[in-house]
């Protein structure tokens, strides 16, 4: 039943069609379907891309107010950054001031310290002399007077015996 030439069986004709044109016929149905079906896709991601578009559409319009208030606000809290820089430089002088004002200070702190100390040696010295000398003369003073009490106490004891020994007892 082979006739000897290649390719016979495939154009071989059934009911006066080849198979080679069913075949064909099977892969022209075939693409269409595939073609229909990358064009549904392809209608499907237009909307999704669609979506996206006016999703980065409303973010534009959204972000464009918002960068423009972050920049008022940027430069708002660069005028305030400013003033407390003034204001900083302005405490750091008076800062500065202080230091000197207190540097003095503690200099007339340490000269009054030094004067009240040279004050004290001088004041104190003779006033130790004087109170000593004092009490040295209050001292001789109550020793006289104890002194001349005992004198007159014993003049008064020997006049006593004297007087008892001339006249006889008392």
């Amino acid at each position: 039943m082979r006739s000897g030439q290649p390719g016979e069986d495939f154009n071989r004709k059934v009911s006066g069609v080849s198979i080679g044109e069913v075949a064909a016929l099977i892969a022209a149905i075939a693409f269409l379907v595939l073609c229909t079906a990358g064009a549904i896709l392809l209608l499907r991601l237009r909307h999704t891309v669609d979506a996206a578009t006016r999703a980065v559409n409303d973010i534009n319009d959204h972000t464009g107010p918002i960068l423009s208030n972050v920049n008022t606000t940027v430069e708002n809290v660069n005028t305030a950054l400013t003033q407390v820089h003034t204001s900083l430089d302005g405490v750091n002088l008076q800062l500065a001031r202080i230091d000197t004002i207190t540097g003095h200070a503690s200099q007339v702190t340490a000269n009054v310290a030094n004067l009240a100390t040279v004050v004290t040696a001088a004041a104190a010295n003779p006033l130790a002399k004087v109170a000593a000398f004092t009490y040295g003369v209050r001292r001789a003073a109550q020793r006289r007077q104890a002194a001349e009490e005992e004198a007159e106490l014993r003049s008064r004891v020997k006049s006593e015996r004297k007087s008892r020994g001339r006249g006889g007892s008392a």
